[in-house]
């Protein structure tokens, strides 16, 4: 087992906690939060151990889960990382890219692992339609939100959007060429509500909308390909698989069939996968232990995390304000 402490135990970071504390891939052995008051508070009341000096949590540690706000990712990270630890890092990486590069060549440099916790590439509707998505020409998501304070501190794209932007990056296997958006913000002092149009070198386009004042949630993301759409709800872990082939000379009387101007026959056909039920949070973190006792590249690693928030802070830099 791999010994375990979390620095950061706010929303999130409790319930980095607890499925630390469940999982039989590690052990809890405390956090680090610099809240006093409030970190004296959850030890009384869940009962993990606290550690007024971050440092000798980290002695004690194989692994330092980073559940903290974004701008204290790269302090943390960097401690942990120069003290031969592996990391753990949640969405963004770091605050900015330079910072995100520092890490990575730490990481390197100490020989230790990072994994930055971009979950929705553990949402199991993703993981079902993953494999099936080949050359995608057209992809577009929707991640809209219900209002909520915590996070309005970054723009909705650091917010958000990163999600679908990471997840995008790991299924288009092209350089990004260019970038359009367009921001509002409505009661924040960063934009709430962001459009993004994403242009790969090989002729890909996403576009991308995020909105953290809307009336209902929403996280969904289809994929345009030859003789192919692929869906993904990621809220209700559902997918949709939609195909076309030639269609036979005596198609059966249920067969969806349609024939263009010229003529040429195309059978529709549907290829859900299964989807399984999982805990993605969970799934992220033993998948770096797997990574770590394997010494394999993780599945999101820093690299992966940084040129996430490399194209995210493309889209804020070419924000056209409304």
């Amino acid at each position: 087992m791999l010994k375990a402490g979390v620095f950061g135990a706010g929303h999130l970071g409790k319930i980095h906690l607890k499925l630390l504390e469940q999982s039989t891939y590690f052990e809890l052995i405390g956090f680090y939060d610099a809240d006093r008051e409030a970190a004296l508070a959850i030890e009384l009341r869940l009962g993990y151990t606290y550690f007024e000096n971050p440092d000798e949590l980290i002695a004690l540690c194989d692994v330092i889960d980073i559940v903290t706000p974004t701008i204290y990712h790269f302090e943390g990270a960097k401690a942990a990382l120069s003290a031969g630890k592996h990391v753990f890092i949640e969405k963004p990486i770091t605050h900015t890219y330079q910072e995100a590069e520092a890490l990575i060549a730490l990481a390197h440099e100490k020989g230790v692992l990072g994994q930055v916790g971009h979950v929705e590439r553990f949402n199991p509707a993703f993981t079902a339609i993953k494999d099936l998505i080949d050359q995608p020409m057209f992809i577009e998501t929707h991640r809209l939100a219900e209002f909520n304070p915590r996070g309005t501190d970054v723009p909705v794209v650091l917010d958000l959007m990163i999600h679908d932007i990471d997840a995008i990056l790991s299924v288009v296997n092209s350089p990004v060429k260019s970038v359009s958006a367009s921001g509002v913000s409505v009661i924040s002092e960063t934009p709430d509500i962001a459009n993004a149009r994403i242009e790969f070198d090989n002729g890909c386009v996403a576009n991308l909308t995020a909105s953290r004042i809307s009336m209902k949630k929403m996280r969904k993301v289809r994929f345009f390909q030859k003789d192919a759409y692929i869906s993904v709800n990621y809220l209700d872990k559902t997918c949709e698989v939609v195909k076309m082939k030639d269609a036979p000379k005596n198609p059966d009387d249920f067969a969806m069939v349609l024939t263009n101007a010229e003529g040429v026959k195309k059978q529709i056909y549907f290829d859900n996968p299964t989807v399984g039920d999982n805990n993605a949070i969970l799934d992220e973190l033993e998948s770096f232990a797997q990574s770590i006792h394997n010494n394999s590249t993780p599945v999101v690693s820093l690299s992966d995390g940084a040129e996430a928030l490399r194209v995210a802070l493309l889209v804020i830099e070419n924000f056209k304000h409304l």
